[in-house]
């Protein structure tokens, strides 16, 4: 199903990469870390869901932001300026690291009470 998933989204990134650049090797070889890092990101992620409680939690809200994003991207660029990007990135990566924080800190303090 990930193979599968891969597959369908460089498919699907080709148009898009062209709209961007008309340099067929740059096509072909975003799409091919693409498909090699989606595969190897999705395994890491899958562990580190079993480790951090809040972690797929952080996770649906950053595709809630990436989502909000795509839908209001004109009236963003308007609030937030032209780096309206960075500010979206600063938020993704605050948004995950208070939810590995938050279950660190939540397994420190159950491990802390059953110690008791």
């Amino acid at each position: 199903m990930v193979e599968t998933t891969d597959v369908i989204f460089a498919v699907d990134s080709i148009p898009a990469i062209f709209a961007i650049t008309g340099d067929p090797f740059l096509v072909f070889t975003s799409n091919v870390f693409a498909i090699l890092g989606l595969r190897s990101l999705y395994f890491a992620l899958a562990g580190m869901v079993t480790q951090f409680r809040y972690l797929k939690a952080a996770l649906a809200l950053v595709l809630l932001v990436v989502g909000v994003k795509m839908l209001l991207a004109e009236a963003l660029k308007l609030i937030l300026g032209k780096h309206f990007n960075l500010y979206l990135l600063i938020a993704v990566l605050a948004i995950l690291a208070v939810g590995v924080a938050g279950s660190l800190i939540a397994d420190r303090r159950d491990l802390h009470r059953s110690g008791r």
